[in-house]
């Protein structure tokens, strides 16, 4: 498959990330929806995943896949009504599912964050946005009443939102969509913490301030050293902005890989699916769809949860369960038949 352009021309990974230690590492986790039926629905199974300091994840999948419920999950708070079953949450060497909930209320404001899709939901509209910062600065930082106000000040420009002595002094309706999604940004950075969650937070902008948050975020990423989980629908954009990429499909990971691995030579028949989605050759679409598909495996527990929509499925796939497993130095695949690359 043609890499487009911009894939080769997109900034390289840190090179400290390949050796620096992990701040986050997920081992077996499991997420589990109870059922008036008795049997829960298993939304995540055995997700393993390490982000190391400096370093931008993509997670990419279809709606429903199971994205925001990772995200909610990596703070120990899985969506209600499901529950963490099995799985550790390490967060620099400490499982969080091990420690206090007082301790894990104080690890989330400091040093794990998260900037969520709807700006509008996340702030109060009885506060002034500077006041909002400055809350969180006053809360998990311990700072006076001054130091927080300059602390949210240095925030707004950090983020570059125009004139920010004045927007210190706005309500969230005053603001643009492009505006609140930075200040969003800047109440989840304002303490620099050391794992940024990003749950789609660019799906609702249009494509200019899109393209305007991402860069802000990467550079805010790179400048302070914080890990950043970027979770989307859109395929494209990890392109431009992830230093590796990650595929989950009805709740399991199928294909990390870095960038350029993951874009030039894909190894899983459902990654390709995705990419072959933004092409304009009815052939490659065709080549990697199948049809009429009315159902998802939910249950993988037998067999691969992706082979009933698999173009090269086998007996095996539905009957033995494939594991996350590295086909070259750093792109695992979780496939017995992956696709095979010169």
């Amino acid at each position: 498959m043609n890499a487009p352009p911009a894939i080769l021309a997109a900034p390289a990974a840190p090179a400290s990330a390949a050796t620096a230690a992990p701040v986050l590492e997920l081992r077996g986790l499991n997420v589990e929806f109870p059922t008036a039926m008795g049997q829960p629905v298993v939304a995540l199974r055995d997700i393993d995943l390490t982000i190391a300091a400096g370093e931008i994840i993509g997670l990419v999948g279809e709606s429903g896949a199971g994205k925001t419920t990772l995200a909610r999950s990596i703070l120990n708070l899985p969506p209600p009504p499901g529950r963490i079953t099995a799985g550790e949450i390490r967060f620099a060497g400490r499982d969080l599912r091990k420690l206090p909930e007082a301790e894990v209320h104080a690890i989330r404001g400091r040093d794990l964050s998260m900037i969520v899709p709807n700006p509008r939901g996340e702030l109060n509209p009885l506060l002034t946005v500077g006041a909002q910062i400055a809350t969180l600065a006053r809360v998990h930082l311990g700072s006076d009443r001054r130091t927080a106000t300059a602390q949210a000040l240095a925030m707004l420009r950090a983020v570059h939102i125009p004139d920010p002595e004045r927007r210190m002094k706005a309500y969230p309706h005053e603001l643009s969509g492009g505006m609140a999604q930075r200040v969003v940004i800047a109440m989840a950075l304002v303490c620099s913490p050391r794992f940024v969650i990003s749950d789609d937070a660019t799906s609702g902008l249009d494509v200019t301030v899109q393209a305007q948050i991402l860069m802000l975020m990467r550079e805010l990423a790179q400048s302070r050293n914080n890990a950043l989980l970027f979770i989307t629908r859109d395929v494209g954009i990890t392109a431009h902005f992830c230093d590796r990429v990650a595929v989950i499909y009805a709740g399991e990971i199928m294909e990390l890989a870095p960038r350029d691995a993951f874009f030039l030579g894909p190894r899983h028949p459902y990654t390709n699916m995705l990419l072959s989605a933004f092409a304009h050759n009815a052939r490659l679409r065709g080549q990697w769809t199948v049809p009429d598909v009315r159902r998802r495996r939910q249950a993988a527990a037998l067999g691969c949860s992706y082979a009933d929509r698999c173009p090269l499925a086998q007996a095996r796939c539905r009957t033995d369960r494939p594991p996350l497993a590295e086909v070259v130095a750093g792109h695992a695949v979780r496939c017995h038949f992956p696709v095979p690359r010169p």
